[in-house]
């Protein structure tokens, strides 16, 4: 049974869908979002947005269910996602960065990852840390242990 329900946004939505989708520099993302709401208000079904915009059932279903709760930001914009955070801050990546631009220890030509990685936790700037991982904060401030 294919159950419409009764959708209808504000003209002010409206119209702010309608001037969204006429701007170019628009993420897809957000343009099908716009276009579902348009839908809905239209009176089309899930299903049938789905079919026209080439997306699951469940996306048109969703949209409308974050519209609903939470108005039309929450609709058309995805919340921020902070990711998993930093395991070491600032001032330890710049002592390893400046540790890599020191001489190398006696026996040595150079400093490898892993030497680095050794002495990083021998002088207790960090508990611990892989020469992998020394490689990449080395990479992002564009240093390498010569």
């Amino acid at each position: 049974m294919n159950k419409k329900s009764k959708f209808k946004l504000l003209k002010s939505h409206v119209a702010t869908l309608q001037q969204m989708l006429k701007k170019e520099q628009l993420k897809a993302r957000v343009a099908t979002r716009a276009r579902v709401l348009l839908y809905l208000h239209q009176g089309k079904g899930v299903h049938e947005i789905a079919e026209l915009l080439n997306v699951a059932p469940s996306t048109a279903h969703n949209i409308r269910a974050r519209f609903n709760k939470n108005g039309l930001q929450a609709a058309l914009y995805d919340l921020p996602r902070p990711g998993q955070p930093l395991k070491f801050s600032g001032k330890d990546r710049a002592q390893i960065t400046a540790l890599a631009c020191t001489e190398a220890p006696e026996g040595h030509a150079h400093w490898s990852l892993t030497l680095i990685a050794g002495k990083v936790v021998e002088l207790g700037y960090v508990d611990s840390i892989s020469h992998t991982h020394v490689g990449r904060i080395l990479k992002k401030t564009k240093s390498s242990p010569t």
